[in-house]
């Protein structure tokens, strides 16, 4: 990631009018805009159907040509179902993969060599914000050659929360993503086995034993949403720099609170419309994520605090009663 950014903005803008000039008016979403068009959505369609008669486990089984290099299209397969729910759903893969990839076989040299284009390309005021934050972060700082835009978000399938709505879902990609790396003794080893001296991946459950039901934790929160900093841009709401253990969020009020970060974090996208749905001020986290602490309902605060006045009036006039009798009695 950061060492795309490094490149000249200019670089960048004659690259993407190079694609727009070669694909002709059909590939308009390449600044990541999804076709509207019925015409433009027919086209993308035809053509990503001609990537995917190679790039899917079924063609992996039974190769539609006969000099096809199985190893190569093992290690570049893409899920339709997966693609279809991702952020780039609608979108042609000769947006991104440009050069040589337009023609089969994806040989070339020089200027018509097969070539994907870096997310900056499309996303630069984006990443302009992100490469910021990833500078600070852990994987950035011990392994910045290594760690890239795709490394942890893949194009074919990671979808924003927006997209997912569901937060058990999110939580299950998100949470998957960091977890294929710290729970993969082979994976961990791509990357930790590059440090000097070589990392040897901990245990993540012995880690968080201080956490009360570890497991249900992985369930129900984003490791992010605890190493991860709030988001000095709204339109993250994530940030990008994850935090060395030492600095991750250990305070359980953070989460178990009226306040709970939560609502600003993982159940940002269903909060509002929940909360004015069913008066809990953090009705977002009471599905399977119940989040004890955090789901007060303004409706019986307003009870609670209507009982409480009406036996102090009870008690009130009670005693006013008692005294008016008093002073009666006195007088006869």
């Amino acid at each position: 990631m950061t060492n795309a950014l490094r490149r000249r903005p200019v670089g960048a803008i004659l690259l993407i009018f190079a694609v727009l000039l070669w694909a002709g008016p059909a590939v308009a979403q390449t600044k990541g805009a999804v076709p509207k068009d019925p015409e433009t959505i027919e086209q993308v369609r035809k053509w990503n159907a001609e990537c995917l008669e190679c790039h899917t486990e079924a063609a992996l089984r039974k190769p539609p040509r006969p000099d096809m290099d199985m190893a190569k299209l093992a290690e570049a397969l893409t899920d339709p179902v997966a693609y279809a729910k991702s952020n780039h759903s609608g979108m042609a893969c000769r947006t991104c993969h440009v050069g040589a990839y337009r023609d089969f076989p994806h040989t070339g040299t020089g200027p018509n060599k097969p070539e994907n284009l870096a997310c900056d390309e499309c996303h630069a005021q984006k990443a302009w914000r992100v490469d910021t934050q990833v500078a600070k972060s852990v994987h950035s700082k011990n392994l910045s050659d290594k760690f890239t835009c795709s490394t942890c978000h893949d194009a074919h399938v990671y979808a924003k929360a927006e997209i997912l709505g569901d937060p058990a879902k999110v939580v299950a990609q998100d949470n998957g993503i960091c977890l294929s790396c710290h729970q993969s003794d082979k994976k961990f080893a791509e990357f930790g086995g590059s440090l000097t001296p070589a990392k040897k991946r901990p245990d993540i459950d012995a880690i968080h034993s201080w956490l009360p039901n570890t497991k249900r934790h992985w369930d129900a929160v984003r490791c992010i949403d605890c190493h991860t900093p709030p988001s000095t841009s709204r339109n993250l709401a994530i940030s990008h720099e994850i935090l060395n253990k030492d600095k991750a969020q250990k305070d359980c009020v953070t989460c178990h609170t009226k306040d709970s970060a939560l609502r600003t974090r993982l159940y940002r996208y269903v909060a509002e419309s929940e909360t004015a749905k069913l008066g809990f001020l953090n009705s977002a986290v009471m599905g399977e994520s119940y989040v004890i602490g955090a789901t007060r309902n303004s409706y019986l605060d307003w009870l609670g605090l209507g009982l409480v006045g009406l036996t102090l009036a009870g008690v009130l006039g009670h005693g006013l009663i008692r005294i008016m009798i008093a002073l009666r009695r006195r007088d006869k």
